[in-house]
């Protein structure tokens, strides 16, 4: 793995009507803000590329599994839907990725950085999933599963980089606190957050992330319930 070069700047989101779109239909969502991006200061960074384990840092996801089938799933750990997602169909998705039917790329957001009483607890437990999944990629799945387990409420500071630590170690993974404290994993996120917010989306009929979680199976969003398990089993059979 190298490191180049980039800029990462905040941008800022349209979620006024996003937010309003989510809620006319019923579908629940963390929704971006306008300061989405608050906590995310403008600066310049060394961001890893290539890939390392699971991670595929040009690509910019986690990739698990070995389907010819697509799905990505944009999430922030702390969004409480995407922890009902996980609780509803996360089974669902690892036995895909287990029986060979789908690749799962795992985008971890980091929006609600501003939700953390200034701890930048998305950013990090996004770095702390990237170190597992290059560190030792078949743990990806199970620490991302402990993440929403021990998922801290919106406003609180988070979960330590300790805590961080020892989910990976408890799961039989290396140590992540060398790679954690390194910092860069935590910008690699916060750039990949600016360019799902604002777009294009590669392989995807939405233009941007409006809100998570965001489920997107070869090319095309799921409009439905987050904890329908019924609905989502539909959707994936029908592409």
């Amino acid at each position: 793995m190298s490191l180049r070069k980039l800029s990462v700047f905040p941008r800022r989101a349209i979620a006024a009507v996003v937010l309003a779109a989510l809620v006319t239909v019923g579908i629940a969502a963390c929704a971006s803000t306008p300061t989405s991006q608050g906590a995310t200061p403008e600066q310049t960074v060394a961001l890893p590329n290539g890939t390392v384990g699971a991670a595929h840092f040009d690509a910019g996801y986690l990739a698990v599994g070995t389907g010819t089938k697509t799905v990505d799933l944009y999430f922030d750990p702390m969004c409480p839907y995407c922890q009902q997602f996980e609780s509803a169909n996360g089974s669902k998705l690892a036995g895909a990725v287990s029986d060979g039917s789908i690749t799962l790329r795992l985008h971890p957001l980091t929006f609600l950085d501003r939700s953390s009483n200034g701890t930048a607890y998305s950013s990090r437990a996004a770095a702390a999933l990237t170190c597992v999944a290059a560190l030792d990629p078949k743990s990806t799945l199970g620490y991302l599963a402990l993440l929403y387990k021990d998922q801290p409420k919106e406003g609180t500071s988070g979960l330590t980089d300790d805590r961080l630590d020892a989910l990976a170690t408890g799961l039989g993974a290396p140590s992540i606190a060398g790679c954690l404290s390194n910092g860069t994993y935590q910008a690699w996120a916060q750039y990949n957050t600016n360019k799902a917010l604002t777009g294009p989306l590669p392989d995807a009929d939405i233009k941007a992330i409006q809100g998570t979680p965001t489920i997107i199976f070869n090319g095309h969003s799921y409009p439905g319930s987050i904890t329908d398990t019924t609905a989502f089993a539909s959707f994936l059979a029908s592409k």
